[in-house]
């Protein structure tokens, strides 16, 4: 046995009291910069990010603001200053910001809106929508698969069969029995909806973590030293149970952008003139003949997103598998 090996100052520690899921991190990352798939979808992800903090900024034009005299431009069309500063005119000065360019990139719609800004300020709903009826997604399915998880007996068995039940309904038309409920439309509205829609998956999820976690020595030990039954699940049996939560939750970003277009498209989602991906793609979808790019790039948008987040999704599944810690 080698000096070093016999001294164990020189060895490398690892705190055992630190969850698994934290000790993980390094390797979870270097696995997850071998993918180049999944490395695609962070670079998607962080670009909607940038895209939505920046989109104030970078926009071209004012998202609202509609050129009567450039009504269904195609891409990469430029118009006369002239034309641009008459749109201006009778406008309370600071009501509107002034257009940087006269080029219109990527078009514009019947309404002679600019489709680019659109798309730009359009990140920011996709992105809210996504994250923050997830976190309620998350918050639900948690707590609920927590306690069936834990507790078992007559308490998984109730709580199971009302996730087998929200799990039956087909999401969309549960999602639109809930709005259904509320008088107008929007963002809490959508929040609300896609959130108790998207909890079922988690719930399962976290149950099986926690029936396999809380059969550990650690949990044992904290149990013979009194701790009680919610310290016990919030302090060790959660925090090893992360990394299929931050997968799952991943994926149901990705999920609730989806659903939030197709809400839209139906009118049920986000009202104009507020942009959303999916309200652009049904403004457009009567001119696909004659004007397909105010379908194209929306769809393009939602495409690009949904697969970004799928992939860093797979990505992390990969990277937080602990069959593949070995490797």
């Amino acid at each position: 046995m080698s000096e070093e090996n016999q001294n164990p100052e020189t060895r490398p520690t690892i705190d055992p009291g630190m969850p698994r899921s934290v000790r993980g991190i390094a390797p979870t990352f270097r696995r997850l910069a071998r993918s180049r798939s999944a490395f695609f979808g962070l670079i998607v992800v962080a670009l909607l990010v940038l895209t939505a903090l920046l989109a104030p900024i970078i926009t071209p034009h004012d998202m609202s603001m509609q050129y009567r005299s450039a009504t269904k431009l195609p891409p990469m069309t430029r118009i006369p200053w002239s034309e641009i500063k008459k749109e201006f005119d009778g406008v309370p000065k600071g009501r509107f910001r002034e257009a940087k360019t006269n080029l219109f990139i990527l078009g514009t719609d019947k309404f002679g809106r600019d489709i680019l800004s659109r798309i730009l300020f359009g990140a920011q709903i996709s992105l809210l929508v996504g994250v923050i009826a997830e976190i309620i997604a998350v918050v639900i399915g948690v707590t609920i698969g927590a306690l069936a998880g834990y507790f078992g007996g007559l308490l998984d068995s109730v709580l199971m069969r009302v996730t087998d039940t929200f799990f039956a309904f087909p999401s969309l038309l549960l999602a639109i029995g809930i709005l259904a409920v509320f008088e107008k439309p929007g963002l809490f509205t959508i929040f609300v909806a896609l959130g108790v829609v998207g909890w079922t998956s988690v719930a399962r999820i976290v149950r099986g973590q926690v029936l396999s976690v809380k059969e550990e020595d650690f949990v044992e030990a904290a149990r013979a030293m009194g701790a009680s039954d919610s310290r016990i699940i919030l302090r060790h049996i959660l925090p090893n149970s992360l990394a299929p939560i931050i997968v799952v939750g991943t994926l149901g970003v990705a999920a609730n952008i989806l659903a939030e277009a197709g809400l839209s498209f139906l009118g049920l989602g986000v009202q104009p003139p507020t942009p959303s991906w999916g309200i652009m793609l049904a403004e457009g979808r009567n001119l696909i003949e004659s004007a397909p790019w105010i379908c194209i790039f929306p769809g393009l948008a939602i495409l690009l997103t949904v697969l970004g987040f799928n992939l860093l999704g797979d990505g992390l599944r990969d990277a937080l598998d602990p069959r593949l810690k070995m490797q």
